[in-house]
């Protein structure tokens, strides 16, 4: 070994221990992340009907942000979180049929915890983007295992996706499967700087939750009631509460777990949902519910404690919003974000450790389904260009733009200029575009709306395997969904040859593919042949044998909504593989014989790129 090469060793041998020192103070990070619940679902914000202990620990030991805002529906406000960016900037412009990718350009908070030498994992609902790359792996994600589309259909033994792009049977209810995939994970990196999201399923429909959970709520009588109680399920209340409490065991679970490792003091929890309540319930007495840009949709808890720093029981008052914890966690962390885009969010670090620093005046937008409005420090501008002042009237009842034109005018031009500037530039990639766009037509619409013009990418050595669910492609002909919600459907009502489903690909990989259908088959109907055409490439096979299991019905604690699938068992039917050439174009399923009265119900088809 010569005189520069023992030097080498010698200095990594000095530097090792104060790099093993540097990484041990960096702290942890834990994100929970509710889906669908309300400012009003947790004890420490008034609920007196139900019990979060554990959650609110968060609150008490921490720092609260009392005025905290997030988006009407849940991937904007994902998309929000994950860049610090507003939702339409990084072409997250619906909830399903591919409306839900966060652009490519857009670099995650993920990113820059893994960049700087953060293990990090995932473990529950993505709603960002399926395939690869938009898949939670390629966005500074090590682990995963979930469901990457915006709802999912079965909470029970559900069939979800890991790391490597597989569908896997679990076993038990699925808010605790994913918690123990996130405590595994925590036993694992003990002694390295974690970056942990836990995004969980519930409230969201459908309404499910474990029964001993269910016998706490069903005859209990409601001692609050929504802001229009006329419009209040108190079922579906009980059973939102209920699933809350399960939620708040989970995060019991993941707190316990710091705490054995003895990591509390270093690890930054945060915790808050994603929209308002998805049904009428107590809300603080707030306008709106999910899906609104009134305050009682887009008002979200906003609990974070991290107790080596931050002060336990500090409530901060100023306004602040999903799109503030990307600058605020890196800040905190004393990590660089990754990107050169400019953040819409702020870096909450100096009211979180009340250091004094001058907070300029600020404003919050909301958007969602072309509606707008403007949160100030005291007032909000709602979508109909209605003003009010939220300090004197917190349940938005009486405008006051005859009192106060002139804010109203000002906040109704910021409106006006924030639409040029976020949505201009909010489209299709341009690759996209042209034949893309005639390619997209309208018959997704009937069930859900049209699908996204932007193609699904295919053909990554990294990630062989590309899921193309039926939410992500185009009914033709007499085919439709399964239901009105996209997300969870499989296509139904494949009875001719003019019949047809498509998705639209950028094959990125020349290659050979294995093709597999997930599938159900009436019995009698068993024996169709069908092709699968890309280009000039196809690949034919027999719908064999006939699989007709019957729909699950004792999954659910409450009816299904309607527009809502009623689930059931698929088999996944290998029809061989075909030759993909690298390009754009259309994938197209179709039928060239039909014995029976039917061909197949169809959830998804999967390619794998070979070797």
């Amino acid at each position: 070994m010569n005189r520069r090469a023992r030097f080498a060793v010698l200095l990594a041998g000095l530097l090792a221990p104060l790099l093993s020192a540097a990484a041990a103070s960096r702290p942890n990070v834990v994100v929970l992340l509710a889906d669908d619940a309300g400012w009003g679902d947790y004890g420490r914000n008034g609920n007196t009907m139900v019990r979060t202990p554990n959650i609110d620990s968060i609150a008490t030991g921490g720092v609260v942000l009392d005025r905290f805002f997030v988006c009407s529906v849940c991937a904007p406000t994902r998309a929000e979180f994950l860049t610090g960016r507003y939702h339409p900037r990084g072409g997250v412009r619906g909830v399903s049929t591919g409306q839900e990718r966060l652009d490519l350009g857009e670099r995650t908070i993920a990113e820059a915890f893994k960049a700087a030498g953060y293990a990090t994992a995932a473990f529950g609902k993505w709603h960002n983007g399926s395939q690869w790359p938009y898949h939670p792996r390629a966005r500074g994600f090590d682990e995963y295992l979930g469901h990457t589309s915006g709802h999912w259909g079965e909470y029970f033994d559900a069939p979800l996706e890991d790391s490597h792009g597989r569908m896997v049977r679990t076993k038990g209810y699925i808010v605790d499967v994913c918690t123990e995939r996130a405590l595994d994970f925590i036993d694992r990196h003990p002694k390295d700087p974690f970056f942990l999201y836990v995004p969980f399923t519930t409230p969201h429909s459908p309404w499910a939750v474990p029964e001993e959970y269910w016998r706490r709520f069903k005859d209990r009588p409601l001692a609050q009631t929504a802001t229009l109680p006329d419009q209040e399920d108190p079922n579906q209340t009980r059973c939102a509460l209920a699933m809350i409490e399960n939620q708040d065991w989970n995060v019991g679970r993941i707190l316990q777990k710091l705490q054995q490792h003895r990591l509390t003091e270093n690890t930054i929890v945060f915790f808050f949902s994603d929209n308002g309540p998805n049904s009428w319930r107590w809300n603080g007495g707030m306008k709106g519910r999910k899906g609104s840009t009134d305050e009682g949709g887009i008002r979200s808890p906003g609990f974070l404690r991290w107790p080596a720093r931050l002060p336990a029981g500090h409530v901060v008052k100023e306004i602040a919003g999903a799109i503030d914890l990307l600058p605020t966690l890196t800040s905190l962390a004393g990590i660089p974000r990754v990107g050169d885009k400019p953040l819409d969010g702020r870096d909450l670090s100096p009211l979180l450790l009340k250091s004094g620093t001058a907070w300029p005046e600020r404003w919050i937008f909301s958007a969602w389904n072309q509606n707008v409005s403007v949160r100030t420090q005291t007032h909000r501008l709602d979508a109909q260009g209605q003003l009010y002042d939220m300090v004197a009237d917190p349940g938005q009842k009486s405008p006051i733009n005859t009192r106060e034109p002139a804010l109203a005018a000002r906040l109704a031009s910021a409106v006006e200029a924030w639409r040029q500037d976020v949505f201009s530039g909010a489209g299709p990639t341009p690759r996209a575009k042209g034949k893309a766009k005639g390619e997209a037509k309208a018959d997704g619409r009937r069930a859900g709306g049209a699908v996204d013009p932007r193609p699904i990418p295919v053909g990554y050595r990294e990630f062989p395997i590309t899921m193309l669910p039926a939410r992500d492609g185009e009914p033709r002909g007499g085919v439709r969904r399964s239901s009105n919600a996209p997300n969870s459907s499989y296509f139904v009502n494949w009875t001719s040859r003019e019949d047809s489903m498509v998705w639209l690909l950028d094959v990125h990989t020349a290659g050979r593919y294995a093709v597999s259908i997930d599938y159900t088959c009436r019995v009698p109907d068993a024996g169709s042949t069908i092709e699968l055409s890309f280009q000039d490439r196809r690949v034919t096979g027999k719908v064999a044998p006939g699989w007709d299991p019957p729909l699950y019905t004792n999954q659910d604690t409450l009816p299904r909504p309607a527009g809502e699938s009623q689930m059931k068992e698929f088999r996944t039917l290998s029809i061989g593989e075909v030759e993909l050439p690298r390009g754009l174009g259309p994938l197209t399923l179709r039928a060239i014989e039909i014995p029976g009265q039917s061909v197949m119900d169809v959830r998804r088809v999967t390619l794998t790129l070979l070797p």
